[in-house]
């Protein structure tokens, strides 16, 4: 089995990356029980990874959507033109 560097550095893509192969180690089928498991744990973690990675994004996104919201009653006070 070929290892991948410590899956909390991988960028989302990379883990994505390196997620697909792992199902598509699995989905073949030809591989020893052993390394099917040890394949099915690393494709575990970095589906974690991946989903704590769109967490992050999302969460980031949110912030910026509301920093950049003017608040509804500042809105109110502008004089309209």
């Amino acid at each position: 089995m070929t290892m991948i560097p410590n899956i909390e550095t991988l960028s989302f893509e990379n883990a994505l990356k390196e997620l697909e192969t792992s199902v598509k180690q699995l989905e073949e089928g030809s591989l020893p029980l052993d390394e099917s498991i040890e394949i099915f744990e690393k494709g575990m973690l970095l589906s974690k990874h991946c989903e704590e990675k769109l967490k992050e994004a999302s969460l980031k996104i949110e912030k910026i959507t509301l920093k950049n919201q003017k608040p509804e009653s500042l809105e109110s006070l502008t004089p309209s033109s």
